[in-house]
């Protein structure tokens, strides 16, 4: 069911070619309402190397992203302790795109408008690469987490249910 692969990068693959970070490419259809564990076995990649990109705001006022496995719900008490905050929720789906630049469901760590405190969480370190969206829907990348965590600057954590 994946489809296949065209030539077309998106700003990530090309912002992990400018830092010279190797990086695998994943193209599939997008069908409305997947969720993360079904784009997983579209790709047949195990769903717990699967990654997902979610955005919140502190009570502060500044803005966090958390990238998590996709079958994973953020704790948002754990969240806001990693990010030493009283508080923190996700922004509204409205807010995606004029803060990041991405849409819903094509949100990446990489490429952001402004680059975020973010923080991926420690069980990607269990892997020699993980999968994450590749900044447009039916693309996704696959990267070794700590060249991730190099690139953007992000810290790990246990921040899931």
């Amino acid at each position: 069911m994946a489809a296949k692969s065209t030539d077309e990068k998106t700003n990530v693959m090309r912002l992990l070619e400018q830092k010279k970070i190797p990086y695998q490419k994943h193209v599939y259809t997008h069908i409305p309402s997947t969720n993360g564990r079904e784009i997983a076995g579209i790709l047949g990649q195990d769903p717990d190397r699967v990654f997902k990109t979610l955005v919140t705001q502190g009570k502060s006022g500044n803005y966090y992203v958390f990238v998590i496995p996709v079958c994973e719900e953020l704790n948002l008490k754990k969240a806001a302790k990693a990010v030493s905050e009283k508080a923190i929720s996700m922004i509204p789906q409205k807010q995606l795109l004029p803060l990041t630049g991405y849409i819903h469901g094509g949100c990446s760590p990489i490429g952001m408008k402004k680059l975020f405190p973010t923080i991926l969480h420690e069980t990607a370190l269990l892997y020699d690469t993980i999968c994450f969206s590749g900044g447009k829907i039916g693309y996704q990348v696959e990267v070794a987490p700590d060249q991730l965590i190099g690139m953007i600057g992000a810290d790990s954590a246990d921040v899931c249910d």
